[in-house]
């Protein structure tokens, strides 16, 4: 790499001073993410990853500037957006430059006809979204995270949203993107409806992190608000029952838009009561009145068949009220010695009820609450969220504990062949597992990566590589 000097020397000449800053508390704030591990670090005032100079960009030719400039010298460059990753995906973990692109915003275009909606890749989830809704529109994507993300972000990261079950992830509501790859080179990936020339290219950066490119500009699908919701809650006798219930919709071809089942621990949470003694289960659907009307039947003579029985639409509601609210773990993590950790897994029908038993008896020692629901349902099967509460000596002891549950949690799905991450992605909390993960696939990422970034300057220490 280049003395860094020279590289911010070549970087303000191009882009001007106001663009450029290597202003220590500017550094300081883009070496965290909401990681609750990094926020531990932030909050012991320790900041392992710090960039040496942050560039923020604000069009698609800055982006090409960075990256060239980036390629020339050999300069390390970490893409950072809205900073809402929780596992370290924006962490310079070599240093050199921060791209900060969260300065790529401006006006969405709305194409009627075709149902899509075209927007700068910085611009802001939830902002989007409320825009789309007062002209009566809708993406459909409500990830916990949607005021906090940005939508090139979602595509980065290989989001998804509460209401996947339906309308599934982002890699199934985005139509195409620009992508600006490390040489400084753009393209344009995309498929209208759908294209059978070759490999769907547009998976390539879906889930890449940085790693292979930075994602400039998003096209995503759009549908009218649906003019009909139906919501329900259930009782059920066990984990079990309430995975039993999830499959066998699943089976027979429904797409409520919300499917939650909660174990009885934060069942006790999601019903803010603490006397609750049975896993819970919140179903929403919605579309014509006719059609979510039956839907909503269709489930709960399924879910009254396993032993259900139906608690009224007000728990659920209730949630969907709340659905955006951290505070929970915020107010842990912000307490001296306390912390909280969110892990997301994913496994088939088959094997989730026992990768569930095995994860909570694995990490009951290390948390004072363990607490699991399965939200995404898919035909072969499910995935697992677990949110772990706890207590410890002081901010030391609690990022040695969160630490110690990540290594725990990652050797439970490893030994029972579960999928790691089911959409918070790998970031620094699961790269070191990456290459066992993907196994044998892993050979194809790395190829891709020598392909497209041959200098290796992007997003270095992410996914194993």
């Amino acid at each position: 790499m280049s003395d860094i000097s020279t590289v911010v020397e070549l970087l303000t000449e191009a882009l001007g001073t106001d663009a450029v800053s290597t202003d220590p508390a500017v550094l300081a704030a883009t070496s965290h993410d909401t990681w609750p591990v990094s926020t531990k670090w932030d909050l012991q005032g320790k900041h392992p990853y710090p960039a040496q100079v942050v560039v923020r960009a604000r069009t698609e030719q800055d982006v090409v500037t960075v990256l060239r400039a980036a390629g020339d010298t050999g300069t390390p460059v970490t893409t950072r957006a809205l900073g809402s990753s929780v596992t370290g995906q924006p962490l310079p973990t070599r240093g050199g430059i921060v791209l900060d692109v969260s300065g790529l915003v401006g006006p969405h275009v709305v194409d009627e006809i075709d149902m899509t909606v075209t927007a700068p890749a910085g611009n802001n989830g939830g902002e989007l979204e409320d825009a789309l809704n007062a002209a009566g529109w809708t993406t459909r994507f409500s990830p916990q995270s949607l005021y906090r993300s940005s939508v090139g972000g979602w595509l980065a990261t290989l989001a998804t949203g509460q209401f996947s079950s339906r309308y599934g992830g982002i890699e199934d509501l985005v139509v195409g993107y620009r992508v600006v790859l490390a040489t400084g080179e753009t393209a344009e990936l995309k498929a209208s409806p759908r294209a059978a020339m070759g490999p769907d290219l547009r998976q390539l950066f879906l889930g890449s992190e940085g790693t292979l490119g930075v994602i400039t500009q998003v096209t995503y699908k759009i549908i009218p608000i649906p003019s009909d919701r139906r919501l329900e809650a259930f009782r059920l006798p066990d984990v079990a029952a309430g995975l039993a219930v999830m499959r066998e919709q699943a089976a027979v071809g429904l797409r409520p838009f919300l499917l939650r089942l909660y174990d009885t621990d934060e069942a006790r949470h999601a019903m803010a009561d603490p006397t609750i003694s049975h896993p819970v289960l919140f179903v929403g659907t919605e579309g014509e009145q006719a059609v979510s009307a039956a839907e909503l039947q269709v489930l709960t003579d399924i879910a009254t068949a396993h032993g259900a029985t139906a608690l009224g639409p007000e728990p659920t509601a209730a949630w969907m009220g709340r659905r955006f609210d951290f505070s929970t773990v915020e107010k842990y993590l912000k307490t001296p010695g306390g912390y909280a950790e969110t892990i997301e897994v994913a496994h088939t029908w088959r094997h989730i009820e026992g990768l569930y038993d095995a994860m909570k008896e694995a990490l009951a020692p290390l948390a004072d609450e363990v607490l699991a629901h399965f939200s995404h349902v898919y035909t072969q099967g499910t995935s697992m969220y677990l949110i772990l509460l706890g207590h410890a000596e002081d901010d030391a002891a609690a990022t040695e504990r969160l630490e110690t549950i990540w290594s725990t949690a990652m050797a439970v799905c490893l030994e029972h062949g579960a999928e790691l991450s089911h959409h918070h992605g790998g970031g620094l909390a699961r790269s070191p597992y990456s290459r066992r993960s993907l196994g044998s696939s892993h050979l194809v990422l790395r190829k891709l990566k020598r392909a497209l970034d041959p200098e290796a300057v992007l997003n270095p220490g992410k996914l194993g590589l």
